[in-house]
């Protein structure tokens, strides 16, 4: 059961990369917080290699712990596969697989009040010089990790521009960013390390905007306050008693897969400006400083960037959470119960490629004497394909016992679906009738030709008796009959089932099902169900597979009469 985070809990959260590169941020809340595979998980993982519920983390001891749930391919922390784990920040969680998503553990604060303590310590251990430089340039290195595993992005421009004031000396710091024509200040900082008021910076901001249109390279002035009005390059700005300014353009950033970042090198393309002034001294620009604050730069971009790459995340996640509800949705249409007792007992799975499927089955009694058994799978994939599975479910989840009335109805659905969709969507359906005498009736709109299983392991294949519904308006759909026999199988599948692929690009095939068939002839639906969908896992071997896997086993056990 879920709880909410004990007090004394420092708060973490999970920073997710995606084989791509890309990252989110993930809160550690409720705890246990799961993750895996599946859409019930706290953290859904896309990565078929991944288990269902592969891990979980929970909090004992005023700790977070790790937990492996029995996953297929382990769970790893910095390399090492573990059972259980105290987290550590900046620990970083792997599924088993080299290209597969990555998690870092981050407690909230942690890495920014280590970087400002290590800001603090060159100038204290080493004084200035090359060894103080050098102490900057390794709080640079920290803070670029920062960067990317942040959990506040204020919380690192913040830590940007007190860097900036580390290594110039400078006093006062604002990040500004455009707005329109304008600059809006985002971060505003005092060299001391508090929080500055908009209104404390006195110059005007069309001096400021001037220089980050004008030029992309870092500007810096520094004033003599003994010069006459004629050494003044801006009375404006002296006028308020500043020793130096300086302004350092923030350019946009286009980041690529991996660590691969590129900088848009027009003036154009610059997002805002990092400026800094000082009035009791001087800033320092000297020993590499300048180099300094420009890679600083750069990493601030890099912020902004990863911000705006957050909310297009975020935006993602909103649809997939709607997706997920939408998936649910689906797989509540689905019957919840099969019959598993009397004449006609059954077994039946849809296992769909993506959040919502285009696949769709269903298996209702008629009346006690007939039932009726539907099996269809939508052209294309994603949401349109599941909204037309749906209405292919609502079109027949009504039963008939009349066999003449089947293939009318195929054909005012078919009119239905070429009136709404113009033929760009269509649907192969298996749809029949079962009595139980043992007839049964059949409309196989061009659908995977189902099996029927004797006992003695012979095979016959229901074909085709019309076209796909929704692609032809003149298309005509014929009522097939066929004689079962107590013992009979009739094994309904979509071709998902044949044309699942493993990592070589294999399919799985018509034959690979055909001998599974044969060897479980004789065993219950549900057997002959199971081995099948087993026979498709070790196959893929956790593959993420392009099509929907639909499957539905009857098995007519004959009239009650007979027994």
């Amino acid at each position: 059961m879920a709880t909410a985070l004990p007090s004394a809990l420092p708060a973490a959260s999970l920073v997710v990369i995606d084989p791509n590169g890309h990252r989110a941020r993930a809160p550690l809340d409720p705890l246990p917080f799961q993750i895996g595979r599946q859409p019930e998980n706290n953290l859904i993982i896309r990565d078929s290699r991944v288990s269902r519920t592969h891990a979980r983390i929970v909090a004992e001891g005023g700790e977070y712990w790790l937990e492996d749930c029995g996953s297929r391919h382990g769970t790893y922390v910095n390399g090492q596969r573990v059972k259980r784990h105290m987290l550590r920040n900046s620990d970083k969680i792997e599924f088993g697989a080299q290209d597969s998503y990555q998690l870092i553990f981050a407690l909230e604060g942690a890495e920014l009040k280590r970087l400002m303590e290590q800001m603090a310590a060159p100038e204290k251990a080493a004084g200035p010089g090359v060894g103080a430089n050098l102490g900057k340039l390794r709080a640079i290195l920290d803070l670029a990790r920062t960067v990317q595993s942040s959990l506040s992005v204020d919380d690192v421009l913040a830590s940007v521009v007190d860097t900036a004031l580390a290594i110039t000396g400078a006093e006062r710091g604002f990040l500004m960013l455009r707005a329109g024509a304008g600059l809006e200040t985002r971060i505003a900082r005092h060299k001391r390390g508090h929080h500055l008021n908009e209104t404390d910076l006195r110059v005007p901001r069309a001096v400021i905007r001037r220089a980050l249109e004008h030029r992309r390279e870092l500007l810096y002035m520094n004033f003599d306050p003994m010069a006459g009005d004629e050494a003044r390059p801006q009375s404006s700005v002296v006028d308020l008693e500043l020793r130096s300014v300086i302004c350092v353009p923030l350019v946009r950033i286009r980041t690529g897969q991996g660590e691969a970042t590129s900088v848009l090198s027009t003036g154009g393309e610059t997002v805002g400006v990092l400026y800094m002034d000082s009035r009791l001294a001087a800033a320092d620009l000297t020993g590499g400083n300048r180099e300094l604050l420009q890679t600083l730069a750069i990493e601030a971009s890099t912020v902004l960037e990863n911000a705006r790459l957050l909310v297009e995340e975020r935006t993602k996640q909103t649809m997939e959470e709607e997706l997920r509800l939408a998936r649910t949705i689906q797989r509540s249409l689905l019957p919840g119960k099969l019959p598993a007792a009397g004449w006609l007992l059954a077994a039946g799975s849809s296992l769909a490629s993506h959040q919502v499927g285009g696949d769709y089955f269903d298996v209702t009694p008629v009346h006690a004497d007939c039932w009726s058994a539907v099996v269809a799978d939508v052209s294309g994939k994603g949401v349109s394909s599941a909204l037309l599975a749906s209405l292919l479910q609502g079109a027949l989840i009504t039963g008939t016992d009349h066999p003449g009335s089947m293939g009318r109805r195929m054909a005012r659905l078919n009119r239905f679906l070429i009136d709404r969709t113009g033929g760009e969507k269509y649907a192969t359906v298996f749809y029949c009738l079962l009595t139980e005498s043992g007839r049964l009736s059949y409309v196989n709109a061009a659908h995977c030709p189902p099996l029927v299983v004797h006992p003695d392991g012979t095979l016959m294949e229901l074909d085709a008796t019309g076209m796909p519904v929704g692609l032809l308006e003149a298309a005509e759909f014929t009522v097939a009959e066929q004689q079962l026999t107590a013992g009979d199988r009739l094994i309904i599948y979509t071709d998902g089932v044949t044309e699942a692929q493993n990592g070589a690009a294999e399919f799985f095939g018509k034959k690979r099902l055909l001998e599974i068939v044969k060897a479980h002839a004789t065993e219950s639906c549900t057997a002959i169900h199971d081995a099948i969908q087993e026979g498709v896992a070790g196959f893929t071997e956790g593959v993420a597979q392009s099509d929907d896997i639909t499957l539905v086993v009857l098995e007519f056990c004959g009239s009650t009469a007979d027994h």
